[in-house]
């Protein structure tokens, strides 16, 4: 089983979830599956703004994550998906709005807002196609919790390392650097700050160096005082 590295430090999102879920819905759930899937349409739908709130099979069935989860020993993760669906409605947290192709559904949390949305689509009074795109916003993990997971146990005087890097680096170098460390089987930050050290001196926009490459500076030396033993 994977380990839970924790919740990061500093500010985070937070998705805000109705106490009568707590209270009335969640003792009736008796399905994982169900009940993963309505604590995920609670996260999506709270990324979203306008007053049309709404998340299509397309976006559900899309998420490589959401299917990952619901996947089990027994079961692939679409044939998960569509029966939490069907458990979700049938038990009306989510409304269903039918398209006009049979694959086609649209899925409303079933509040004020949400049921009024999923009645004037079914009447016409608008489409989903002239709604704004519903991009997934994935957080990027801040620079502790990458180290932790990647690298190794986080020390006071590495976290002071860190913190010095965020401010010399865009975080993006830094969480590729990282993940450059691991994919040439160096785990260890003094690698990866050779990396950004390299990409600071010659440009990030550079065609990127293969791991072969990598392992061919390891051995002729320019690494050698990078590599933790």
């Amino acid at each position: 089983m994977k380990g839970f590295p924790g919740f990061p430090a500093g500010p985070v999102r937070m998705t805000p979830v109705p106490a009568p879920f707590f209270t009335d819905l969640l003792p009736q759930i008796d399905d994982l599956g169900e009940l993963k899937l309505t604590l995920y349409v609670f996260w999506r739908i709270s990324q979203q703004e306008g007053e049309v709130r709404f998340l299509s099979a397309d976006d559900l069935r899309g998420d490589a994550a959401l299917l990952a989860a619901l996947a089990t020993s027994g079961r692939s993760g679409e044939p998960a998906l569509a029966d939490a669906l069907e458990r979700a409605t049938a038990r009306g947290s989510l409304i269903a709005v039918r398209g006009e192709q049979p694959a086609d559904a649209f899925y409303f949390l079933n509040s004020p807002r949400g049921k009024a949305a999923a009645e004037s689509l079914a009447r016409g009074e608008w489409s989903p196609a002239d709604q704004p795109e519903r991009t997934l916003r994935v957080e990027r993990p801040n620079i502790f919790t990458l180290y932790e997971q990647n690298i190794g146990m986080l020390t006071p005087m590495m976290a002071e390392i860190l913190r010095d890097a965020e401010r010399e680096y865009p975080a993006g170098w830094i969480a590729e650097a990282i993940r450059l460390a691991v994919e040439h089987n160096a785990r260890s930050w003094k690698y990866a700050a050779a990396i950004l050290e390299r990409w600071k001196k010659e440009g990030r926009g550079a065609k990127p160096a293969s791991a072969e490459d990598e392992r061919r500076k390891y051995i002729e030396g320019e690494y050698a005082d990078f590599i933790e033993h």
